[in-house]
């Protein structure tokens, strides 16, 4: 006999699984930040909007933004994704993530426009359809590939790697 899942933590608790506290940010969050380097390795972060299937997440940005510019230079990137509001209780919780990114392929695009047309319609905006996201539109398509998760130990600034099948 399967034994019942667990129910999932009430809101503002802590679970003690790291893969659970870890789904439980990438799916609650609506931002992630974004550290990309440019060609000559100058560093930027940027808070998008995202949506995430699995390890991959994918944002919608103009292709002249400084970050869009950067993860084309350096597909190389850094993220973290918040619990918001931040508790005052001093245990933020996060997930922090090595990844690549860049501009979705043409092959790809509808695969990615889909899942984030299902987040944005989930939370009450507009549908996205590939007249948003193509010329001679100004936005694109991106996402990016989780390589390794990480959270933060307990009241310490200690990451620690999450095998997390998302």
């Amino acid at each position: 006999m399967t034994p019942a899942p667990e129910p999932p933590p009430s809101p503002g608790s802590v679970p003690d699984d790291d893969a659970v506290l870890a789904r439980q940010v990438l799916d609650d969050g609506k931002y992630l930040v974004l550290a990309s380097a440019d060609a000559e390795g100058d560093p930027w972060a940027t808070p998008v909007w995202f949506a995430r299937e699995g390890r991959e997440l994918v944002w919608v940005s103009r292709l002249g933004t400084r970050h869009s510019t950067n993860v084309a230079a350096r597909s190389a990137v850094g993220i973290v994704v918040f619990e918001t509001p931040v508790p005052v209780d001093g245990r933020p919780r996060a997930v922090y993530a090595e990844a690549t990114a860049g501009e979705v392929p043409e092959a790809d695009r509808e695969r990615c426009l889909a899942i984030f047309d299902r987040r944005s319609r989930a939370e009450g905006l507009a549908p996205w359809t590939l007249d948003r996201v193509v010329a001679p539109a100004e936005l694109r398509l991106f996402h990016a590939v989780v390589s390794r998760l990480f959270v933060l130990e307990p009241d310490r600034d200690v990451r620690r790697e999450v095998d997390l099948d998302l």
